[in-house]
């Protein structure tokens, strides 16, 4: 545990320092968000965090190589996280080219299934498909295609939901906090040992995301930009698959005490659908609102659900933490009901539920009465 707290240290002071750097690079180059009508800010912002937080993951990666425990589990550990980290930094390249220069959706598609293809060739992909007491192996084809459909749709999602100061960064963070849990507290049960990819990666990924955050958040002094959203979802669910990769289905099942747990199997599956679950509601209201208008389900519009918490009268900081809370009950709860038995984990999981429904709808009602005294 130790050794990943060094690595998440590495990746956030890192990121954090490099931030700076990139900021006056995106200037320089002209990587600016300009304000537009669907836009929430004020001023024209900076780009390029995502050469920060990539900067963050390999100062994490090569650190974590030189560290006693870690170090010793090369096979285990540091072929995947390789395998993420190469991807990464082409899908950051990506989003570098379209902060830029505004690549098209069709463009910017293909450079996703290009960095995802690079990962599946390099090993990291899914090898099976959990069923109920079973799973079903998947051959060659089906495994590059079910990989490729969740890193490519993780990777739009936290595009999606990247239209609020610290919003994308901070759900992926909390995302990766909570896989870094049901990975390690996984390999605990299981008697397996705990240098595992999944673990190094989620590990430094939440350190990235915190390191960015004192500059994305309200106000942002910068935007993590299509390189910093396209970068983080890739590595999020890049880490569920190496997971599944290493470990057989028969040890995902155990959860704590032992029980079988059939959600256990499926989390990493849908980890990144579960952490996402706010964010991917609203990338298929955005494709169906779209559609029926018969517009392009890429063309913008401000009616994502962060815009609507600002219409009901949250303040910019507030819809973002709300944010935070929904993407943390999702998340945390997730890993709870997959990892423990009985009802104590369901009844917290509905404290919590009734705690985020009050913040989003009660919190505006009380402070407009604090105005209006």
């Amino acid at each position: 545990m130790r050794e990943y707290l060094v690595v998440f240290g590495v990746a956030l002071g890192v990121t954090y320092l490099l931030a700076s750097i990139a900021r006056m690079a995106a200037m320089r180059f002209g990587a600016v968000a300009k304000v537009r009508d669907r836009d929430v800010h004020a001023i024209p912002t900076p780009y390029f965090g995502g050469p920060a937080m990539l900067g963050g993951l390999l100062a994490a990666y090569l650190v974590a190589t030189n560290l006693p425990f870690l170090s010793r589990n090369e096979d285990a550990v540091f072929g995947d996280a390789r395998a993420v980290i190469i991807g990464g930094a082409l899908i950051c390249v990506v989003g570098i080219v379209d902060d830029l220069f505004e690549l098209d959706a069709l463009s910017k598609f293909a450079g996703q299934v290009l960095a995802s293809l690079v990962v599946v060739a390099l090993g990291v992909q899914f090898l099976y498909l959990p069923l109920y007491n079973n799973y079903l192996g998947l051959d060659t084809v089906q495994s590059v295609i079910f990989t490729v459909v969740l890193i490519v749709g993780t990777a739009n999602a936290v595009n999606f939901v990247d239209g609020l100061d610290g919003l994308a960064a901070g759900m992926v963070a909390i995302g990766a906090v909570a896989f870094f849990s049901f990975a390690f507290i996984l390999a605990v049960v299981n008697g397996e040992a705990r240098a595992i990819a999944a673990a190094l990666l989620t590990a430094a990924l939440a350190g990235a995301c915190l390191g960015i955050l004192p500059h994305n958040f309200f106000p942002a002094r910068m935007f993590i930009g299509d390189s910093g959203s396209m970068l983080i979802g890739f590595v999020l669910a890049c880490s569920s698959i190496s997971l599944t990769g290493q470990f057989p289905a028969t040890s995902l099942q155990e959860g704590i005490g032992g029980d079988a747990s059939f959600l256990a199997v499926l989390l990493p599956l849908f980890l990144p659908f579960t952490v996402l679950l706010v964010p991917f509601v609203d990338l298929g209201l955005a494709v169906l609102r779209r559609t029926r208008a018969g517009r392009s389900p890429f063309s913008p519009d401000k009616m994502h659900i962060h815009h609507r918490l600002l219409e009901i009268g949250h303040s910019h900081r507030r819809a973002v933490l709300i944010m935070y809370a929904a993407a943390g009950l999702v998340a945390f709860g997730s890993v709870v009901v997959s990892l423990f038995s009985g009802w104590a984990s369901f009844i917290g999981f509905a404290a919590l539920a009734v705690v985020t429904a009050a913040a989003v709808f009660v919190l505006p009602r009380l402070d407009r009465k604090v105005w209006d005294t």
